[in-house]
């Protein structure tokens, strides 16, 4: 009988370990190597630009031989967004990157134990519609990352220095990006108070595009286009309506101006998916509890033009203004 119980009572702790180590296995401090996963909402530049830069943090941080990235990208379907996050989370990762709105809500709804981060996400209260939420106190739950936010006013402030006296501006976005939804209704808002007639217009998916921005352009002085993902990846698209219209566009981040755009207030989403990497450090290596972190912001906006959108529509720039130049 005491031998029994012996055996029972080991059993039983060693029950009790295995437990203790299932529990931090995703969480815990510097174990070694860790595998994260990615998940991009759709392959564009920008977003490009901050998947790079995180994973470039990352290994800075805990060393190439130290990390595995499951890199996937959901070709703009939130749908497949789900289904990515849904195998992160049956495999255990420990940590989720979330590149874009739709992914970072794919992943928060996939789980509420694995860290998350997320990097071009525009309006973090929003994206987890949370009005309360205060960026600075971190959000509370399994979730951080950093912003590609820029104050809708110097969007207008740009609107009022290439077209002053501007009467009617169209904003175009997809209908399915919340944080586009917030940049538009911030842009309104503004530029109304500045005596501007704002009309949104709204595509569901690339196949409406063309014929949205064609009715966008057709009585505007100007184009504002937010930080929306599906436009940023048919650019071309929006260019071809708008460029033999002689329309000024004006754009959400630097690779849709490059791309078919006059001017933008231009962020590093390299930089701000770095900023995200090592915020991934400070949690798997460091412990870093990832409710209680910051969100990050970009810093130091620039306004840039696009020379050869410039010349097309035959529009001078005023000084204060940097020429696009495409990396080497």
């Amino acid at each position: 009988m005491k031998l029994t119980k012996k055996l029972l009572a080991l059993v039983l702790a060693l029950v009790m370990c295995l437990a203790l180590a299932a529990c931090g296995g995703s969480n815990s401090a510097d174990k070694g190597h860790y595998t994260i996963g990615i998940c991009q909402l759709v392959q564009h530049d920008a977003l490009d630009a901050a998947t790079q830069g995180f994973k470039d943090a990352v290994v800075a941080g805990l060393g190439e031989e130290n990390v595995t990235f499951d890199e996937q990208n959901a070709q703009g379907d939130s749908a497949t967004c789900s289904t990515i996050v849904t195998g992160f989370v049956a495999n255990n990762y420990d940590l989720i990157m979330a590149n874009a709105t739709p992914a970072l809500q794919a992943a928060v709804s996939a789980t509420t134990e694995i860290p998350i981060l997320g990097t071009s996400v525009t309006d973090y209260g929003t994206a987890l519609a949370d009005e309360a939420l205060d960026p600075a106190a971190g959000t509370g739950i399994n979730v951080s990352g950093t912003s590609d936010g820029v104050p809708a006013q110097l969007y207008v402030d740009l609107l009022n220095e290439l077209v002053p006296g501007a009467q009617n501006v169209s904003v175009l976005y997809c209908s399915a990006e919340a944080n586009s939804v917030l940049q538009a209704e911030q842009f309104k808002e503004i530029a109304e108070a500045n005596g501007v007639t704002v009309t949104i217009y709204t595509f569901a998916d690339s196949n409406d595009i063309q014929s949205v921005v064609t009715a966008a352009v057709a009585d505007a002085d100007a184009l504002y286009i937010p930080t929306d993902n599906t436009a940023a990846s048919n650019m071309t698209i929006v260019a071809g309506v708008c460029e033999p219209a002689g329309i000024p566009v004006i754009c959400g981040e630097e690779n849709m101006m490059a791309n078919g755009g006059l001017v933008t207030v231009s962020i590093s989403y390299y930089d701000i998916g770095y900023e995200c990497g090592k915020q991934a450090v400070s949690i798997l290596k460091d412990g870093a509890d990832v409710s209680t972190l910051p969100i990050g912001y970009a810093a130091n906006p620039v306004k840039e033009y696009n020379p050869d959108y410039a010349e097309a529509i035959g529009f001078t720039v005023p000084d204060g203004y940097v020429a696009y130049v495409p990396a080497e």
